[in-house]
């Protein structure tokens, strides 16, 4: 990959003297920034922009190992055969016209492609707008020359964009108003052949980038794009435009049905460690505020003092940090003493420390400095959101040693902003060369904060597949499990947890029976009360066929649910005699094979309104433990486990185990293609399946 991002000489195929096409502005754009050689090719022309222009890339002299393409897309196919022949090494294929026009395009897609694989060129595009270095000062780029405007101020956040438009014009955006630096910015269009999984990998050892962003509207590999992320502590953000629905496209078992509308790939996200946005700035902002504070200390935590001119929003911020998961510090008597020193007798500190009094008598840099060395020294302090003010009236503040006294003390600064529009604008700027986060909302700063300080710092992982190797290994020579090879379609429920009983996961006492007698000596067995269930091959929710009879308490509510069960099925099924499990709370879990993702585990909130509430997580196999505690911490519904309204919690060892097996499971028959537990109710604390389906691929024999 070097070859694109420090090329030695660059060939410009398609390069033309008009000013207002994309072949002379890649040209002039190299100029200005580009120290290497730079060779315009065109069969038409001597020169272009001073430069010789050659009339073809075979013609091109050494040194040269990146070619930047922009020609129409029906001339591309050649012009790589001949880039090929010369021994470029890689080309960027800043063409449009492939496929994302339809058939005719896709076409010349694969047929470039195909030449890709043949030769072992590399293709960065098509239909992308290049690089831009803003360290090395490169534009490998049709993006327009006023980019030079901006000054490419240089950050340390670098990102990745499938759409080229938006990195162009984004891009002019961010630095124009100067409260962000970039490292580089990486287009990648259709992704013919380099993907994001490339750059990625490029960007993890880049010494200039200290967090990733990028914008997906697909996943090339997920599972790759997942083991790079675990491999870094760099933190990475995505916005992903084009979540795949999956495994939904024939779903016959809740755990399929909810995983479309991007449920797995943003539980394959949460699970690598890597932060989702939702929407443009949203991304930026997170990055450039992990950019700041790409790692924190293992103490820090998510209390925040607040230091405010204005009571109002003191309270609005204190609101929306409980959104978002952070709390006020409870300051220690030193630190409130000290903050006594700059307001009047008659108000006592508090958090949020509403400033303006201690202003009035003392003005502003004596009392936000006060404030600013007074927090940061406290130990119940994780982090400062400062409100300043820039313009109009006398609140001057020192941001520099504010910044200075933050990061002495290892705590992140945050900063909102408002005023006069050309000191605010000053403000951000002075904010982004000293590393402080500074937001226009109290509402984006607030959001910000919560995401950086309840990121859980990671250590570089395992890979969990190693781990996982032994269970699986004895799952596939576990004779009770052979019918997952020689069976197709559908499991009854019986089958289908015998399945998982043989695989350590907890069921419901249970027997099959055909007829009244055998149901009465299986009840004095178990006992009463009891469930019966009739088992029709290719009916899977047998609630809704009126397959099912909960509360049976005597012989004859069993006779009555046994004979109506046999009428109702006609001879067609079995019938199904449960110990009724008692429990106040049902959850769901599952697996799944997605065509991108592959195995899958899913764990939600179950019962009948499993759907309807649609509170559900997915992770993608095999699960570590932590994983698999990680996804139950993701639900909606966890406070509903660790214990309410005189419910105790639920056993998670046990519940993440079940994950854990599932994914296993699936990952040692490929022929699984869902697996749908629902419910498993809490009894006693535990998980215990009284429900499952296991569909295997083909149909019912």
């Amino acid at each position: 990959m070097e070859f694109f991002f420090r090329p030695k000489g660059i060939a410009v195929i398609g390069a033309t003297p008009s000013r207002q096409k994309g072949g002379n502005i890649i040209v002039s754009n190299l100029k200005t920034g580009y120290s290497g050689q730079v060779y315009p090719v065109n069969p038409r022309y001597k020169e272009i922009e001073g430069v010789t222009c050659y009339p073809s890339v075979s013609d091109v002299p050494d040194p040269v190992d990146l070619a930047i393409v922009f020609v129409a897309a029906r001339m591309v196919p050649q012009v790589i055969e001949a880039c090929a022949q010369r021994h470029i090494p890689g080309v960027m294929i800043q063409s449009a016209g492939f496929a994302e026009t339809g058939t005719t395009g896709e076409a010349l897609q694969q047929e470039t492609r195909q030449i890709a694989e043949k030769t072992g060129i590399r293709l960065w595009g098509p239909n992308c707008m290049g690089l831009v270095d803003t360290h090395q000062r490169f534009v490998f780029s049709t993006v327009t020359p006023a980019i030079w405007d901006t000054g490419l101020p240089s950050g340390n956040v670098s990102l990745i964009a499938q759409s080229g438009m938006l990195a162009g014009a984004f891009l002019i955006d961010l630095m124009s108003h100067g409260t962000m630096g970039i490292a580089k910015v990486c287009s990648i269009g259709n992704k013919m052949d380099v993907d994001e999984n490339d750059l990625l990998g490029y960007l993890i050892h880049d010494p200039d980038t200290a967090a990733i962003g990028l914008y997906l509207e697909s996943l090339t590999d997920c599972r790759r794009f997942m083991a790079l992320c675990r491999s870094t502590t760099k933190p990475v953000v995505i916005l992903n435009g084009g979540k795949t629905a999956g495994g939904a496209a024939a779903a016959r078992s809740h755990t399929a049905s909810l995983s479309a509308g991007g449920a797995l790939v943003t539980g394959a996200m949460a699970q690598a460690g890597i932060v989702t946005a939702d929407g443009f700035y949203q991304l930026v902002d997170f990055c450039r505020t992990l950019g700041m504070y790409p790692s924190l200390p293992d103490r820090s935590g998510n209390r925040v003092a607040v230091l405010t001119y204005t009571g109002a929003a003191g309270i609005v911020s204190a609101d929306l940090m409980h959104r978002h998961g952070l709390a006020l510090s409870t300051f220690s008597d030193a630190t409130l003493e000290t903050l006594q020193t700059v307001f009047p007798e008659w108000m006592p500190p508090s958090n949020p420390v509403d400033m303006w009094p201690g202003i009035i008598l003392n003005g502003s840099k004596k009392t936000y400095d006060t404030a600013m060395m007074s927090v940061c020294a406290d130990p119940s302090v994780d982090a400062v959101f400062v409100h300043c003010f820039a313009g109009g009236f006398s609140l001057d503040v020192d941001l520099e040693r504010m910044a200075k006294t933050a990061r002495e003390a290892g705590k992140p600064l945050f900063c909102w902003i408002s005023g006069e529009r050309d000191r605010t604008y000053d403000f951000q700027k002075s904010a982004q060369q000293l590393g402080v986060p500074v937001f226009r909302e109290v509402m984006r700063a607030v959001e910000c904060m919560g995401m950086l300080l309840n990121r859980s710092s990671r250590a570089i992982e395992t890979d969990p597949e190693t781990e996982a190797d032994e269970q699986i290994r004895r799952l596939k020579q576990d004779p009770r499990l052979g019918m997952l090879t020689s069976k197709k379609g559908f499991l009854d429920e019986g089958v289908s947890k015998q399945v998982l009983e043989a695989c350590g996961i907890p069921v419901v006492e249970e027997t099959c029976v055909t007829s009244v007698k055998e149901a009465r000596l299986v009840a004095a067995g178990f006992g009463f009360p009891l469930v019966a269930k009739g088992m029709v091959p290719g009916v899977s929710h047998k609630t809704e066929s009126n397959l099912v009879y909960l509360g049976i308490a005597s012989e004859q509510d069993l006779e009555a649910a046994v004979t109506t069960l046999q009428q109702t099925m006609a001879g067609r099924g079995r019938i199904l005699i449960q110990k009724q499990v008692s429990g106040n709370r049902e959850l769901m879990a599952g697996f799944v094979r997605d065509p991108r993702l592959g195995p899958c585990v899913m764990c939600g909130l179950g019962g009948v309104f499993a759907e309807a509430l649609n509170d559900t997580v997915f992770g993608v196999a095999p699960l570590t433990l932590t994983d698999a505690l990680n996804m139950i911490d993701r639900l909606k519904c966890r406070p509903m486990l660790d214990g309410f309204r005189g419910m105790g919690p639920v056993d998670r060892d046990v519940l993440a185990g079940i994950l854990k097996t599932l994914g296993h499971l699936g990952c040692a028959y490929p022929d699984i293609r869902e697996i749908d537990i629902n419910p498993l109710i809490i009894h006693q604390g535990r998980p215990v399946a009284v429900d499952a389906l296991v569909v295997l691929e083909g149909e019912n024999r």
